[in-house]
């Protein structure tokens, strides 16, 4: 009986875990922060909409914004801007708001630094 009991309770906390989406409203989402880059070593790997991560594609990872969601990311240090698609989860590093594949850090100009100050917004379709 107690091993039901544990089973059931494990069952019940791991679908709450699931059930919870975690995902904001995009609409009038317009927040400052942090930005950093993937590296190559994800290139070809499963993203957590379970498209591949490519790179050279402009897409980028939240952690709460919904997949299918265009931003607008802009570099406040020079202004440099560009359009993504959000396709996975993350940054896992804490202070961090978004990571953008290595082609959308290369039109934000920040491939030499790894990360840079950004406004993201996102787009009304």
């Amino acid at each position: 009986m107690k091993r039901l009991l544990g089973a059931c309770a494990l069952l019940s906390l791991l679908a709450g875990c699931a059930s919870q989406s975690g995902t904001v409203d995009p609409h009038g989402y317009d927040q400052t922060g942090v930005a950093s880059y993937y590296g190559a070593k994800h290139h070809g790997k499963r993203t957590a909409s379970g498209e591949r991560f490519n790179q050279n594609g402009l897409t980028a990872a939240h952690r709460q914004l919904p997949f299918g969601t265009r931003v607008k990311i802009t570099n406040l240090k020079n202004n440099d801007s560009v359009v993504v698609r959000i396709n996975d989860r993350g940054p896992y590093t804490r202070g961090r708001l978004i990571d953008v594949s290595r082609a959308a850090a290369e039109q934000l100009g920040m491939l030499r630094s790894g990360t840079a100050r950004v406004r993201v917004q996102a787009l009304d379709d």
